[in-house]
């Protein structure tokens, strides 16, 4: 433990140092873009923080290189290499689109490309799902779904990228879930390591996400933007799909090591990993209904995102994000207290998640009405009166087709 603890840490500073040097940079020579309609934010500001992520990535996988403990994530090495290629990829597109805004498919054919060199070149892909024994998928489909996976999650985080701090809190909350999961699961099922990409992977999202934060809560000196956002969805889909696509099967069978409720012990590696980027995946599949039903193309931007409804119920941008941080917590927290009851027979067994989830839910969707009920305490709606009809607000007001859009 000490060694990741030692890697979050350095991978930390080494973050917060490069976003610093980054934001000194873009402010110098301008590279931000101007405001868009659908922006938050009123001042410009540079939306290349992705790059020190990047970097910080970069830093933790060298040092891994040189640390005998993470010797055992090296024994092959065109997994790591594989997945430093997506992420430059990623990286270069990311920053180009967020400078001079690229064509949707250009972005969409990149991020296929990265997916293709994660799967097809690091041979990180699942092989068989772990459901109730085993699974097993051939080599195109579970290529095909890997890839489809991965490039699903980018976006999905991509998507949730608005307001100041959003993307990082939520990655790392969700990655500290995710660690503690992997880490227990090396542990109960007698690993000799518990040194594991996925494990690896998961702290390193934590250190970069500590590490750039500072620069970037509300109000934020610059933003990840794109190349920070599909960088983090690369890298979060890749560790999900290298703990869970990789599973022994016959360790399923066996409910010492996945609970004593063996459909729950089953689905767990599957449910967790989907799970932690439950909010991104829910706005972009929201998004993309919305806007396929429109006529339009899925990636077409709109101010209909999550963050931007909350903003819209009367919250504030820190509050919003804070709310975004409780609904993760509540959800991975959840499932990781099903795994812990099932598996260490504690009284209740996958009830305590179950109740935990229950009241989180409660708590969360009291908070996330409050602003509502507070306008509606304070303006409330008079009652309907005979009389001449209202104009129409678009007609009244010429702005407030722009605030609705």
């Amino acid at each position: 433990m000490k060694y990741y603890v030692f890697t979050v840490i350095l991978t930390a500073a080494a973050t917060l140092a490069f976003t610093a040097i980054v934001w000194r940079i873009g402010l110098r020579y301008r590279l931000y873009p101007e405001i868009r309609e659908r922006d938050v934010h009123t001042t410009p500001k540079p939306r290349i923080g992705g790059v020190a992520m990047y970097l910080g990535v970069l830093a933790a996988f060298a040092l891994s290189s040189q640390v005998p403990y993470f010797s055992i994530i090296w024994t092959d090495p065109s997994r790591n290499w594989s997945i430093m290629a997506a992420a430059t990829l990623i990286v270069i597109v990311g920053v180009a689109d967020d400078l001079w805004d690229l064509d949707w498919m250009i972005k969409l054919g990149a991020q296929f490309l990265a997916a293709g060199i994660v799967v097809g070149f690091g041979g990180i892909q699942i092989y068989y799902l772990p459901v109730g024994t085993q699974l097993a998928v051939s080599s195109w489909v579970g290529f095909a779904v890997s890839v489809l996976a991965i490039v699903i999650v980018m976006n999905a985080v991509n998507f949730i990228d608005g307001l100041d701090g959003l993307v990082a809190g939520v990655a790392l909350i969700s990655n500290v879930v995710f660690f503690v999961y992997t880490y227990i699961v090396a542990r109960d099922t007698g690993a000799s390591s518990y040194s594991s990409l996925a494990s690896f992977i998961a702290v390193v999202l934590i250190g970069v996400c500590i590490g750039f934060l500072p620069l970037n809560w509300n109000p934020s000196k610059l933003f990840m933007g794109d190349s920070g956002a599909l960088l983090i969805g690369l890298l979060m889909a890749t560790a999900a799909i290298a703990f869970t696509g990789n599973l022994d099967p016959r360790l399923l069978g066996d409910n010492d090591v996945f609970g004593r409720s063996q459909l729950l012990g089953a689905f767990i590696p599957i449910l967790l990993p989907v799970v932690v980027v439950l909010l991104p995946l829910l706005d972009f599949g929201m998004a993309v209904i919305r806007r396929m039903g429109r006529g339009l193309s899925p990636f077409s931007p709109d101010r209909k995102h999550l963050h931007h409804r909350m903003l819209d119920m009367g919250h504030s941008d820190r509050a919003a994000v804070l709310v975004f941080y409780a609904w993760t917590a509540v959800v991975s927290i959840g499932v990781l207290l099903m795994y812990f009851g099932t598996a260490q027979d504690w009284p209740g067994d996958y009830w305590l998640g179950v109740g935990y989830l229950v009241l989180g839910a409660a708590a969360c969707i009291a908070v996330t009405r409050l602003p509502s009920r507070r306008a509606r305490a304070a303006h409330p709606v008079p009652d309907a009166t005979p009389g001449p009809s209202a104009p129409d607000a678009s007609e009244s007001d010429p702005t407030a087709e722009q605030r609705n859009a």
